[in-house]
């Protein structure tokens, strides 16, 4: 059985002391639960998911090897789904060796990267309102690998494998973000 939002904002907050890594869960949340919407998926299993994708970046950012393997420890002793739990391990492969398959998998690796970008690119304009970001914004800032340059194209890509173009995948993640600007924005 899932855990409730409320238990899972509980775990997140005594997990997960960071502010800014608070807020990027809680993005990443609104993007998976707007994808699972648009895809007539599970949107409890994929926004908590979004959610809790970092619960151990605290406790293991400075060896990457362990970032989300621990948080698995974590999840499965909360009764965390395993479904949901393979979808974090996967948005950190290139540490785990556990490469997203599943859309569940490639969606979560690609929104909870898009929201780095969503941002930066809402900072660089004058009023810093995600709701002024374009979607052909967030696609010309694909191409600069100079700008937000620690956001993964390559994950975020990952969007077209699981079926959605590239651009319908940045209007659902803007649409999303804007819903919950105000918790999200630095």
């Amino acid at each position: 059985m899932l855990i409730s939002r409320d238990e899972a904002l509980k775990f997140l907050y005594e997990k997960l002391p960071t502010p800014q890594l608070r807020k990027h869960s809680l993005a990443s949340e609104a993007v998976m639960r707007r994808l699972a919407r648009h895809l007539g998926k599970d949107e409890e299993l994929w926004g908590l998911s979004g959610l809790l994708h970092d619960i151990d970046y605290d406790s293991t950012k400075d060896n990457m090897k362990e970032h989300t393997l621990t948080g698995s420890v974590m999840l499965k002793e909360i009764g965390f789904p395993e479904e949901g739990i393979r979808a974090i391990q996967a948005h950190n492969s290139d540490n785990t060796g556990i490469t997203p398959e599943s859309d569940f998998e490639l969606l979560l690796s690609a929104g909870e990267n898009i929201t780095g970008l969503i941002i930066a690119t809402a900072l660089v304009y004058p009023d810093k309102k995600i709701a002024s970001v374009k979607a052909k914004s967030i696609a010309k800032r694909m191409k600069e690998k100079s700008f937000a340059r620690n956001v993964s194209r390559e994950s975020i890509m990952l969007c077209e494998k699981a079926g959605l173009p590239l651009d319908k995948f940045i209007e659902l993640c803007l649409e999303a973000m804007r819903e919950v600007e105000a918790a999200v924005m630095p």
